[in-house]
């Protein structure tokens, strides 16, 4: 484990044989250096990462196929990260424009990237975890939908958006048995945090829920039995373990099992 003297903080340690992680970026029109067009992480993701022994690296923003291509093919795992609101006109063509209203979309090549990054990832067969947006994403990518504003589509007893509690756990979920997800978290329920406004509708077909809310939002999935050999490990969830890691160790299971696939990955390669 990583020594880390406050959030956000790596010391030196040794990274020889530590698998290499692809982690996505949020996007900004301006940075903290200058008011320039920049890239943003959380460190929650780098430090989740790093304590389970993986060597994360942060990609640019880039619609290049080709260089896409090549990253992924360096990488021996790659984690699609929370973030803005996917674009609904990318799986609903014609979307309510008072559901558009409800949407903070994160910029356009942001959605072009990642969904090139999932592509490269599925044709490549590369471990893949994917948390909150990234969760959605990936539902998207294999043909599923999402709720674009889910206090209006699938109103319930939850608040699905508790960015003040974002480092607590908020509400309560069932997990599927049996499922990969469970054997991870060694647990029939777990405690969440919750930060989204959109969330998975229509589940893709090659899916399958494995994370329930009380009020019926799918909160982690994996693929059927009949879909698993399309990548050699796979999970998404819907809530923010990276945020949660430190204050309840099953949450950190997730990056232990992500890395330990991405190792095996980096061992064969």
């Amino acid at each position: 484990m990583i020594p880390v003297s406050r959030p956000g903080i790596l010391r030196h340690s040794v990274l020889v044989n530590r698998p290499l992680i692809l982690v996505t970026p949020s996007t900004s029109p301006a940075g903290a250096e200058l008011p320039d067009h920049a890239i943003s992480l959380a460190c929650w993701y780098m430090e989740a990462l790093s304590d389970a022994g993986g060597l994360p690296l942060c990609l640019p923003l880039t619609t290049d196929p080709g260089w896409i291509a090549d990253a992924v093919k360096r990488a021996d795992g790659v984690l699609i990260t929370g973030g803005d609101d996917i674009d609904p006109h990318i799986y609903w063509r014609e979307v309510p424009e008072e559901l558009i209203k409800t949407c903070y979309c994160a910029e356009p090549d942001r959605d072009t990237m990642e969904l090139q990054v999932i592509e490269e990832v599925l044709r490549q067969r590369c471990p893949l975890l994917a948390i909150c947006r990234g969760h959605q994403l990936v539902n998207v990518a294999l043909g599923g939908t999402l709720y674009v504003d889910l206090p209006t589509q699938h109103p319930g007893p939850i608040d699905h958006c508790q960015l003040e509690k974002r480092c607590e756990v908020a509400h309560r979920i069932s997990v599927v048995l049996p499922s990969n997800f469970a054997r991870i978290v060694g647990r029939p329920s777990l405690e969440v945090n919750t930060t989204h406004h959109q969330a998975i509708s229509r589940l893709a077909a090659p899916l399958q829920a494995v994370g329930i809310a009380p009020d019926g939002i799918i909160e982690a999935t994996e693929f059927t039995d009949a879909e698993r050999h399309r990548l050699p490990w796979f999970q998404s969830v819907q809530f923010h373990p990276e945020r949660l890691f430190r204050k309840h160790p099953e949450h950190g299971e997730l990056f232990k099992a992500f890395v330990a696939a991405c190792r095996n990955a980096h061992d064969r390669g």
